[in-house]
């Protein structure tokens, strides 16, 4: 007998972020499995799609909305809606849109969280221009009901940490099953030193790295703020987004901002790290789990995914809000720490992507099987 036909689906594919990363495991998950997206702009994405089957909708044609995602919000809910995939199991990657594709086998939803801007308007806005909130106000009943009725539509949901699973619980009034999304870093892959910080700084003294998406929830800002007042540690951020410009015009000069850097780059920045800061309100945040896997240890706030990755004392530490003053606790009191990288390493393991692709595919048969295949 042979298994189901199985397709991936994911919100959209233009960003650098944890949820891409997530589809590329569950591509190797499922080999030869479509991958439907409402948008793809290889340029901005990880450059392991380009070699897979990517099937964008036809949103897709226009240019500004590949580059600009947040743009397309008042055509995604049609947009998604039209996309209509044909597989007996479909596993979607979504955090607000890919769980209301349409399909004629069964849904998945593997959930990073509910749709930020509905349920975490507040929190995922942050300091936006002031056209953007009274938009989003006005658009928000539409928005709210189109995802509450493709809410409905999964026959499962896999949530990808315990905040996740209780945002379900209270925005869909479904239950979720935990799931951890794995760390894909490879550790023991070649590294390469980044020129860009050659004569930056003290180069006895190992950089903090943060990375991110630079966007106003992620309270890198904050980060900065914190080194400013430590001007002889290093804090190098890896990421881009929205802040960038506002956030480089007033960096201190022990902190660098670094965008599209190999991932033999970003190797090298974690393998050289102090520690990893983790500052932002994530629903599950791979970034502390990928540097734990080259034994460095995390600073991270006391809040959402982190509490299911981060053990006090083992693999990191925490502070308890997102503000210059608790980060800059945090580096001082890790300086003096000696942590057991090998225990750090141990336990990265636990979050490999070989449990991740079993744990899914025991999903999706289960799913096929209950369906009557």
């Amino acid at each position: 007998m042979t298994g189901p036909r199985v397709a991936i689906a994911h919100d959209y594919l233009t960003q650098l972020g944890g949820a891409e990363r997530v589809v590329l495991s569950m591509a190797r998950a499922f080999p030869g499995a479509p991958i439907y997206t409402t948008l793809y702009e290889p340029e901005l994405t990880f450059p392991e799609f380009r070699d897979l089957p990517v099937k964008p909708s036809p949103l897709n044609r226009i240019r500004t909305l590949r580059q600009r995602h947040r743009f397309a919000l008042p055509l995604l809910p049609a947009a998604s809606s039209a996309v209509h995939i044909d597989a007996d199991v479909v596993l979607a990657s979504t955090s607000g849109w890919a769980h209301g594709f349409r399909t004629n086998g069964r849904l998945i939803a593997y959930c990073h969280s509910p749709a930020r801007w509905l349920y975490l308007a507040d929190q995922y806005l942050g300091e936006q221009p002031g056209w953007v909130r009274p938009a989003l106000r006005a658009m928000h009943p539409a928005l709210l009901h189109w995802d509450q009725q493709a809410a409905r539509r999964p026959a499962r949901y896999l949530a990808n940490s315990t905040v996740v699973r209780d945002r379900i619980k209270t925005a869909y009034g479904r239950d979720a099953t935990i799931v951890h999304p794995p760390h894909s870093i490879d550790a023991s892959a070649p590294r390469a030193p980044i020129a860009e910080l050659n004569g930056w700084g003290d180069p006895g003294i190992r950089h903090h790295l943060l990375v991110s998406r630079l966007l106003p929830y992620k309270n890198v800002p904050e980060a900065i703020a914190a080194f400013r007042d430590l001007p002889g540690q290093r804090l190098l951020v890896v990421g881009r987004g929205p802040l960038e410009a506002r956030l480089r015009a007033d960096l201190p000069g022990n902190v660098r901002i670094l965008s599209g850097i190999s991932d033999a780059q970003l190797r090298w920045a974690y393998a050289e790290a102090a520690a990893v800061i983790a500052t932002s309100f994530e629903d599950f945040g791979l970034t502390p789990l990928e540097g734990n896997a080259f034994g460095v240890p995390t600073l991270a706030l006391r809040a959402g995914g982190y509490l299911d990755t981060v053990v006090d004392g083992v693999n990191g530490s925490f502070f308890e809000q997102p503000n210059a003053e608790g980060i800059r606790a945090a580096v001082v009191t890790n300086l003096e720490h000696r942590w057991d990288r090998d225990r750090v390493r141990r336990h990265a393991d636990r979050f490999s992507e070989e449990a991740f692709a079993a744990a899914l595919r025991e999903e999706v048969e289960q799913v096929w099987r209950a369906s009557g295949g």
